[in-house]
């Protein structure tokens, strides 16, 4: 079995991950690869909470802004491209740190993609139309009724994520979760999943507290930049969405404020869901010294080296 190990950082959004990545990747001399599929689009800048310049300056970092909305980029375009980077990074160094919000990403690299069938021709502009003419609930419902257990775990805000469950499976007649989770080829490379958990109350605070400081930090201002390409895929995301919604007067500013607090807590919740179905995460408590979880992930390396 390879040396080579990626840790992954994973937990809801808000919860710390940045901060301890960058503390692990400074004390391996290492570098980060993030798997936060909002943080790839460099015009998102602020309603991403993408690392700062003085973040990204303390460690090397990647797939961070390094696309445009303009672009069409997959999660099988991410796996390659991340898997490609490991492979250069694992030449020089023993571990690579990987900093995630969004669990489908991180476990593509990890674990592999699962396998689906070839799509409908015509479902998905059947499907973007119904989105266009009948809004986003009435995917959302749709998802219900074809996969009550996706529709648990999966972001449903992102219009994106749900027409591909509802493709797929509209195409097999049978649920998208049914095709997840096969066996797949193992990489060349051990991993470790280290999650950041807090009591429901401390995460929903510390999202409050973010989109409060987003707004202090310009994200209006953002978010009227791209008004114009508002209809592109990588913003119908929480944060922009909702102020869209205000610029086109449907909303009050304070309600679209308090939507975007809202919509982040649904979204926190949901990326919990998809971690506690992973019985492999080394769970340790958000405001733990960053040296007590640096010796849990130095205990947890030995035993694996003992298992090798």
């Amino acid at each position: 079995m390879s040396n080579k190990v990626l840790i992954a950082i994973v937990g809801p959004t808000a919860i710390g991950k940045t901060s301890l990545g960058i503390f692990l990747a400074n004390h391996f001399e290492t570098e980060i690869i993030s798997a936060d599929s909002r943080q790839f689009f460099k015009e998102m800048e602020i309603g991403t909470a993408a690392p700062s310049a003085e973040e990204l300056n303390q460690v090397p970092h990647h797939f961070i802004q390094h696309k445009s909305i303009q672009d069409s980029y997959s999660v099988g375009d991410f796996e390659k491209e991340a898997l490609d980077k490991l492979d250069e990074l694992f030449q020089n160094q023993n571990i690579v740190i990987l900093v995630g919000g969004s669990g489908l990403y991180v476990d593509a690299v990890i674990q592999g993609l699962d396998q689906f069938p070839k799509i409908k021709p015509g479902l998905r502009d059947a499907l973007n139309l119904k989105l266009k003419e009948h809004g986003l609930v009435s995917l959302q419902e749709d998802l219900k009724k074809y996969d009550p257990e996706y529709h648990k775990i999966v972001d449903l805000e992102n219009p994106h994520r749900l027409i591909r469950a509802l493709e797929v499976s509209i195409t097999a007649n049978r649920p998208y979760s049914s095709f997840l989770n096969q066996k797949k080829e193992p990489r060349p490379f051990q991993h470790l999943y280290v999650g950041l958990h807090a009591p429901r109350e401390v995460i929903y605070e510390r999202i409050n507290l973010r989109v409060d400081q987003m707004m202090e930090a310009g994200l209006l201002e953002e978010v009227k930049r791209l008004y114009p390409q508002r209809n592109l895929n990588a913003l119908q995301t929480v944060g922009y969405r909702e102020l869209f919604d205000y610029m086109d007067a449907k909303y009050t500013l304070d309600f679209a404020i308090s939507e975007i607090k809202k919509n982040t807590r649904r979204f926190a919740k949901r990326q919990l869901t998809w971690l506690r179905k992973n019985p492999e995460i080394l769970w340790v408590d958000h405001d733990a010294k960053q040296e007590d979880i640096l010796k849990l992930i130095m205990e947890r390396l030995k035993s694996m080296e003992h298992a090798t």
